[in-house]
């Protein structure tokens, strides 16, 4: 669905939220009730009150989280120092808490854990980072970033579609903090003018707005992109060997057809992060638990998960990394297909 204009987000959405939020606490002991007795007797494992809890306690956090941010904006003069570097440190440190809260509650709703692995010496440095991802399901990118925040202690700038900007509180948090969000292209003409006047996306190339987010990283920071572009699914796989053969890259579409688990990357935004900051340390990041969990239906069938969620991450020495644009191309598909044989010998 085309993300609606800033003004409906704000002053429409975000109000529907808390809305929301107080109506789920006023009826809570009559829904929680029902949702038990059919747990009781129609289903197994209690999935109905798990899933409507987990509902309840996102809206309930959903808007606690716009509240606080309200309070911030007021406290920095209405938004006159919302961008200066005190207040971008505390909207940091309070996406930690509310990521570190939520993962709590699904630990204990839907039985998930989640096991992080870093390579020798990992925590030994401040230099920023680029920090490559696979995109498998909705859950994962709350995953990285809860990851790179309470668990990295890296202050995270995220490269991430558009669409997420439908949820209000992540909408306000991320357009405070230096994130870059992907939308289609530009409508031409009075549409797209239209468009970009609302908030939708600037005449400026992606790869442009990557390297200035990229350029001006300080200690401690880390530059978060997805290559794929978008969740794994196979239908979007399809899509992206075919993108390579029209292209006619061949070669390159044959060795997409053979990963099965992840799709073949785009390059051009990784590799604009990596000119933009050729200093910073290079990580890739696999991880798997979530795979089939695409849908409300998927997390139904699998309430509840009971399953742990294993980040793997390695280093990528920048040396190893080539400057011609082919050879870094094959670089990053080999790194892919590094991951893609992670994810299989788990599955396996």
């Amino acid at each position: 669905m085309r993300l609606p204009p800033r003004w409906v987000r704000r002053g429409i959405l975000a109000p529907l939220v808390i809305v929301l939020a107080l109506t789920v606490i006023a009826s809570s002991p009559a829904w929680l009730a029902v949702a038990l007795i059919v747990s009781i007797f129609v289903e197994p494992r209690l999935r109905t009150p798990r899933l409507l809890l987990m509902i309840a306690i996102y809206l309930l956090w959903d808007a606690a989280a716009l509240v606080v941010l309200f309070v911030l904006w007021v406290v920095s003069g209405f938004g006159w120092r919302i961008r200066s570097p005190g207040f971008q440190h505390a909207h940091y440190r309070f996406v930690a808490r509310m990521l570190g809260l939520l993962f709590w509650n699904a630990h204990w709703v839907l039985r998930l854990d989640i096991d992080v692995r870093v390579p020798e010496g990992f925590h030994d440095d401040d230099r920023p980072r680029v920090i490559a991802s696979r995109h498998a399901g909705p859950g994962d990118s709350f995953i990285l970033i809860h990851a790179v925040l309470n668990w990295f202690d890296r202050a995270p700038r995220i490269v991430l579609k558009d669409t997420l900007q439908w949820d209000p509180a992540i909408d306000v948090v991320l357009n405070r903090l230096p994130n870059r969000f992907i939308a289609p292209p530009p409508l031409a003409g009075e549409a797209g003018r239209r468009r970009r006047r609302d908030g939708g996306p600037t005449a400026i190339p992606l790869t442009a707005r990557i390297s200035e987010l990229a350029s001006d990283m300080r200690d401690r920071d880390a530059l978060v992109i997805f290559p794929e572009g978008g969740n794994f699914t196979p239908e979007r796989r399809a899509r992206a060997i075919e993108r390579l053969r029209s292209a006619g890259l061949v070669a390159a579409a044959e060795r997409a057809a053979r990963l099965m688990n992840v799709m073949a990357p785009r390059p051009a935004g990784l590799f604009a992060a990596l000119d933009a900051a050729p200093e910073a340390d290079v990580f890739l990041v696999a991880h798997t638990g979530l795979d089939r969990i695409r849908t409300i239906g998927d997390v139904w069938r699998e309430l509840p998960t009971d399953k742990t969620i294993t980040m793997q991450v390695w280093n990528v020495a920048r040396s190893g990394i080539p400057d011609d644009h082919d050879a870094r191309a094959d670089w990053l598909m080999g790194e892919w297909e590094r991951i893609d044989g992670w994810i299989e010998a788990r599955r396996t």
